[in-house]
């Protein structure tokens, strides 16, 4: 993926490069850097060309250089989250289906949900937080993921820490329209393989 970011944007690089006239040996000149070596950035041969480097030849041909990043999956686990979904999924009975690592019904779309529950109703889609954090960020993603994966129940299952009781507490009027369902209540009805009713937030 680095690669092909760092290709796409020394062709950007180059093309503007051509558009505005200026040669390779101009461009080197104003940023530091021989001709060569602006050269194969623009091939995306440079094998260690910075993110600073590309900016400043981006804005010696009238370009700005903008880096985000987006989420495209699960990311990878600590033993933390691990220990939340295996303290969670020990409270589930025999009888009812746990997938784990459930990709969204997209084709292209990497993001998956944490568990995948059936046989209580409807499908629940499991989200597992070990740290609590900006609520809202998480509410948005939770809410687009349930949306694309059309999944009308949603449990966010939460480390029971000091902190996270704490962020619980002060985001209620937050937390509650997405996930009116108590989580004990939420708990016994799975306990006894029965749907929970709607979406919970459950602390583990």
């Amino acid at each position: 993926m680095a690669r092909r970011v760092i290709a796409v944007t020394g062709s950007e690089l180059r093309l503007a490069r051509i558009a505005v006239g200026l040669s390779l040996l101009d461009v080197g000149r104003a940023v530091g850097l021989s001709h060569s070596q602006v050269g194969r950035i623009e091939r995306a041969a440079h094998p260690s060309v910075s993110i600073m480097q590309l900016a400043r030849i981006g804005s010696v041909v009238g370009l700005d250089l903008s880096v985000r990043t987006y989420p495209n999956g699960s990311p990878l686990r600590d033993r933390a989250h691990l220990a939340l979904l295996g303290r969670f999924r020990d409270r589930l009975p025999a009888r009812l289906s746990v997938r784990s690592e459930v990709p969204l019904p997209i084709p292209g779309d990497l993001r998956a949900w944490d568990l995948v529950i059936r046989g209580a109703g409807e499908p629940i889609g499991v989200e597992a937080e070990t740290r609590l954090a900006d609520i809202q960020a998480l509410e948005r993603r939770i809410a687009l993921k349930a949306r694309d994966g059309q999944i009308s129940r949603v449990l966010l299952v939460v480390s029971a820490s000091r902190g996270n009781r704490l962020v619980v507490r002060e985001n209620l009027t937050l937390l509650q329209p997405s996930f009116p369902v108590p989580g004990r209540v939420a708990l016994a009805a799975l306990a006894d393989g029965r749907d929970p009713g709607g979406s919970a937030l459950i602390l583990i």
